[in-house]
């Protein structure tokens, strides 16, 4: 597994017990103790924590984005796990440095981590929501 592909799993497990909890617990102590349980082999931590951070910062705007997206599903009957899924990987799509997370890659990353922590249907839900964000943020910025 890779060092990257390993660390947002890691931010994925913090921002899940983050959410779990509604945002009660202090986010730094979350993804410090989910580190330590799961970031056996990881080289650096910035990452996760930036992950984190980010998408906590953004929650409100990434929640917008996937109500505007999937408008089908209430955030609140989205599972927790789908939910960080997707905010994690529209972070990682709009606030994300492109020459260093291409977007296909942040949805695929996604993807990834909805198929192995999801149900059977998060990795689709995930590239569809995610597919179809990117494919409007390709068109705004080619106009």
């Amino acid at each position: 597994m890779s060092s990257r592909h390993l660390a947002r799993s890691i931010a994925l497990q913090a921002l899940y017990e983050w959410d779990f909890f509604e945002g009660r617990g202090d986010y730094k102590d979350i993804t410090e103790r989910s580190i330590k349980e799961f970031g056996k082999g990881l080289k650096g931590s910035d990452f996760v924590y930036s992950l984190v951070k980010g998408v906590i910062d953004n929650k409100e705007e990434l929640n917008n984005i996937i109500s505007a997206a999937a408008p089908e599903w209430p955030l609140e009957k989205i599972t927790t796990i789908d939910r960080n899924v997707l905010r994690m990987g529209l972070y990682e799509l709009i606030y994300g440095d492109k020459n260093e997370v291409p977007p296909k890659v942040a949805i695929n990353e996604a993807i990834e981590l909805a198929k192995q922590f999801g149900g059977s249907s998060s990795g689709k839900f995930a590239n569809g929501v995610l597919g179809s964000v990117y494919r409007e943020i390709k068109e705004e910025n080619e106009e």
